[in-house]
């Protein structure tokens, strides 16, 4: 059955030949429309495992706006998400599976060890501001320790970051 859209611009859709090419598939996909009271709007659907009304979903949905690409644009640009290390398949999952490991306990450590300053900052702040930071590693007593100066601005920061860690519940 071959049927239009309303729109005759459009490829039959159930027609192989005649869809589009990707090449130019963004100007030829209509968004669903409505009119009401002589005004036109833009229909989209949200699919959610999230319960509440639907009212607040869409709230929900319209407040993260933006914020997957943020997250894609840290793990290829920060984490070298962007450059994947191999012609090979299980390699590059490998790899992804690790930057994005190491994505997640950047945003953890921000959340719970630095604190609300800190959760919206990329990685290139804080490794300027904390991790590369100079200091002696010194091995005693069958355990490391970084000296730092206390007088450094970063020493506070660490301190009551280590607080925090050490106050995290075990488990």
């Amino acid at each position: 059955m071959n049927s239009r859209t309303t729109d005759p611009e459009l490829p039959l859709l159930s027609h192989p030949q005649n869809v589009a090419r990707p090449a130019d598939f963004g100007s030829r996909i209509a968004a669903a429309k409505m009119e009401f009271n002589a005004q036109c709007y833009k229909l989209f659907g949200v699919v959610t495992n999230r319960a509440g009304d639907g009212e607040e979903i869409t709230r929900w949905h319209r407040e993260r706006c933006g914020k997957s690409e943020e997250a894609h644009a840290v793990m290829k640009d920060a984490l070298a998400g962007g450059r994947l290390s191999s012609g090979s398949f299980g390699v590059n999952a490998a790899w992804w599976q690790i930057m994005v490991l190491a994505m997640n306990l950047n945003t953890l450590f921000k959340r719970e060890a630095l604190g609300d300053g800190w959760v919206n900052r990329r990685l290139k702040a804080l490794r300027y501001a904390l991790i590369g930071i100079p200091g002696k590693v010194v091995s005693r007593s069958r355990g490391l320790i970084v000296r730092i100066c206390n007088r450094h601005p970063a020493w506070e920061i660490l301190l009551r970051a280590r607080g925090r860690i050490l106050a995290l519940p075990a488990g």
